[in-house]
């Protein structure tokens, strides 16, 4: 299958228009981000001050005076600099306290903006993704977002800021040489730090196209754990499995490696610039130039301007892996659907029904077209069954009307307005589906039969249930209503999900009814109760029906035979056997108890059929 994820190039640059895009979520809270602003600077001039009273306190102690306050000054500078220190802590601890709410709020909106984008995408999306690395994309996005949020304002700006206080500090009160081994030693380590970085990107993508990778086989192989066990295929899915860990494990082993390279440079050259800056001062101090207060001033300022500019080597290096981890994020968001969705549309005005195919040609691929001019109508309260063999466009059908696709010609109107001109979400309001291949919420029975309506009251669940007779099956399970279904529903047999399903569109009770093969996983018992629910509930309403098996629909209005994408025949049921056509012979067909000969026949009689 193809894959629908965005493909992952190393040597890609980073989209830096992400810093835009995130700047609303910013903006949302600016009290809060104002006041978070205060105390972090609040938290930085605290931090400045601290290496001042500790040279206070150092050549306090180291004085011979014997002043009476001797002993009470180094006290005083010593419970200063631990109100210092406190506040430094507080103040940072406040700061992340307020902007907190700012990047929850974000990820809150975010995630739910793109759950809300995957939604509007087309069906072609669905149908290629691979839900596995889909959801690792969103996940590591999401957390990327918080970071690169909390970081780039807290830690970026402030540090630099913090820099450049102690550059001028050490150049007023010590000269031109302090201020300069700090200079270049922060200009050296910000460039060795930002080539490095930059190189090992490249990496950080690679692990993360293998994590997506490896979860995407284990998602699909778990979701289809029946098919392993029928083809007795564990140690093949192991295996495969263990060919994209393989492909992690070195992923992450070039990561490790390209991060001990950063890592070790980065430490080179913080020792290089501390032992110089503790050489000088030294030789300033046995000079008798400095005193031994100005060298732990030295050393005390040293440690933090390296200590922030460490953590920001390891800010700006997460920042490029989050800046990464997030492209697939903003990339699925600028992803547009190939139905186009007019939110300002008019809302489908339903009046009486009425259904119009009109010169319809589809294709999925160019050079395959499966339906080709199908015009037809279905008239109000009427019901329409469509026949024909598997590929002839049946289901197509049910997916144009739906508008999962639009036609490649000629359009679908319902009741005068072309659907394509309609806002999508009344179009879907207005039709109830009961599908062939009826896939459930892992929730109970009751919340899955709910979903028809989620607004619908108990009773009228109740109601809904009755109707599709699914009560005697409820009143089997030991938990009733409250049984979950499992993923997918996988816990129900067939019948069973469709029964659920026929109760969730009985609930919604929508103007226009789809049954794409209804009844196709059901016993003749069960199949004959469920046929005359859904004559009970189709009273009324305009119904298109997708069968298979021609007794099923014998009552209906109309029987379009489809072949090869092309209308063989169309008429009702006594219509088409007194024209002893493609449909009298189906029909007949249908009759025999040989299965092999039935399907044999029925494929012979389309073909023979469509080619006149």
């Amino acid at each position: 299958m193809r894959s629908n994820r965005l493909p992952i190039n190393s040597d890609t640059p980073i989209n830096w228009r992400i810093f835009k895009q995130l700047w609303p979520y910013l903006t949302e809270f600016k009290t809060r981000v104002f006041l978070a602003m205060l105390f972090l600077i609040a938290a930085k001039v605290a931090s400045i001050y601290l290496p001042f009273v500790l040279k206070s306190t150092v050549d306090t102690l180291n004085s011979k005076s014997p002043d009476s306050t001797f002993i009470l000054v180094p006290f005083g500078l010593i419970a200063a600099y631990g109100v210092l220190r406190l506040a430094n802590v507080l103040f940072g601890e406040i700061r992340d306290t307020l902007f907190g709410r700012v990047t929850e709020r974000a990820m809150r909106r975010l995630g739910l903006k793109v759950f809300k984008h995957l939604h509007n995408l087309d069906l072609d999306f669905h149908l290629n993704r691979q839900t596995g690395g889909l959801s690792r994309d969103i996940e590591r996005g999401t957390s990327g977002i918080s970071f690169l949020m909390r970081f780039l304002v807290f830690n970026i700006g402030p540090t630099l800021f913090e820099i450049v206080a102690v550059v001028g500090v050490l150049f007023y009160n010590y000269g031109v040489s302090f201020a300069l081994i700090i200079l270049c030693s922060v200009v050296g380590y910000v460039y060795f730090s930002v080539k490095a970085t930059d190189w090992r990107t490249k990496y950080v993508r690679e692990v993360n196209q293998a994590d997506s990778s490896s979860s995407s086989r284990a998602i699909d192989s778990l979701l289809n754990y029946e098919t392993v066990k029928y083809f007795n295929n564990e140690d093949y899915e192991a295996n495969r499995y263990d060919t994209d860990l393989q492909k992690w494990e070195a992923a992450r082993r070039k990561n490790r490696l390209s991060l001990f390279a950063l890592n070790g440079g980065q430490a080179s050259i913080i020792a290089i610039a501390m032992t110089s800056m503790m050489a000088l001062a030294a030789y300033h101090v046995a000079k008798g130039v400095m005193t031994i207060g100005d060298f732990v001033l030295i050393n005390a300022f040293t440690m933090q301007i390296f200590m922030p500019l460490n953590f920001l080597g390891f800010v700006y290096r997460e920042i490029r892996g989050s800046l990464a981890n997030i492209e697939n994020l903003f990339n699925l968001l600028d992803k547009k659907p190939t139905v186009y969705i007019n939110e300002s549309a008019d809302k489908l005005q339903i009046s009486r029904g009425k259904i119009s195919f009109t010169n319809l040609e589809f294709s999925y691929l160019a050079d395959r077209k499966i339906i080709q001019n199908i015009s037809f109508d279905i008239e109000p309260g009427q019901k329409v069954a469509v026949v024909g063999e598997s590929g002839s466009g049946k289901s197509t059908l049910v997916k144009l009307l739906f508008r999962f696709y639009d036609p490649n010609r000629g359009s679908i109107s319902i009741d005068g307005q072309d659907i394509s001109q309609v806002n999508q979400a009344s179009l879907r309001q207005a039709i109830g589906i009961v599908p062939q291949d009826t896939v459930l919420f892992n929730d109970t029975i009751l919340e899955n039969i709910r979903y028809g309506r989620p607004e619908a009251s108990d009773e009228e669940v109740q109601q809904a249930i009755d109707l599709a007779h699914l009560r005697s099956f409820i009143l089997s399970l030991p938990d009733g209503h409250s049984t979950t279904v499992g993923e997918r529903g996988l816990k129900l047999s067939g019948g069973e999900k469709q029964r659920v399903a026929i109760a969730r569109t009985i609930l919604k009770r929508p103007p226009i009814l789809v049954f794409d093969e209804a009844t196709s996983s059901l016993d003749s018992q069960s199949e004959q109760a469920i046929l005359k629910a859904l004559q009970e509930i189709s009273q009324g309403h305009t119904s298109l029906v997708i069968a298979h098996r021609l007794s099923t629909i014998i009552d209906a209005d109309k029987i379009v035979v489809l072949g090869e994408g092309k209308i063989i025949e169309q008429g009702s049921h006594s219509e088409l056997l007194a024209a002893s056509g493609a449909y009298k012979q189906l029909w007949l067909s249908q009759q025999t108890t040989r299965t092999y000969k039935k399907s044999r026949k029925q494929h012979w009689i389309i073909k023979h059929y469509s080619k006149q």
